[in-house]
């Protein structure tokens, strides 16, 4: 009878541990009920470096993320579709743009709040975007720059 009392103690104990471990498995990886949140709309010319499910940031807090990216036939420019907290209210002037955590960092979505008294409706779309800067092509200007010597591309005379 004490054996059966043990084994059956041990077991709920396990079962309670796979229990919490699932539930904190499912937070971690977003299965969890998603606080409010309500769409936002962005045009980029470049989304190179953030995906589905970046973080979209204000001063450098998490406020939302990324939830759908499709490239707009028309004008070739990448459609994002962006979720942000219910409870932040946005300028209608606001500006969105891609930006680095560093050199060596991945990218994310900062908002630039505007000073606008109007605030964005859900799903309107924020005007005022910039793309990610690719760094490659920023040093390979840079480089290409300091070959041909003064602004207008000719060559410096010789000393």
């Amino acid at each position: 009878m004490a054996e059966n009392t043990v084994e059956v103690i041990t077991g709920g104990l396990v079962l309670a541990v796979a229990v919490g471990f699932i539930v904190y498995a499912g937070q971690a990886t977003g299965f969890s009920r998603a606080p409010e949140s309500y769409p936002l709309k962005a045009s980029f010319r470049s989304v190179e470096g953030v995906s589905v499910g970046s973080d979209v940031r204000l001063a450098g807090v998490k406020i939302g993320t990324i939830t759908a990216m499709d490239l707009n036939p028309l004008t070739f420019f990448a459609d994002a579709t962006i979720s942000v907290k219910h409870g932040i209210l946005l300028p209608e002037d606001s500006a969105i743009l891609i930006s680095s955590e560093g050199l060596l960092g991945g990218n994310f979505i900062e908002i630039l709040p505007g000073g606008s008294p109007v605030n964005l409706e859900p799903g309107s779309e924020i005007e005022d975007t910039q793309g990610a800067v690719s760094l490659i092509s920023l040093l390979m200007k840079f480089v290409g720059g300091a070959a041909t010597g003064p602004a207008d591309g000719t060559t410096a005379p010789a000393p």
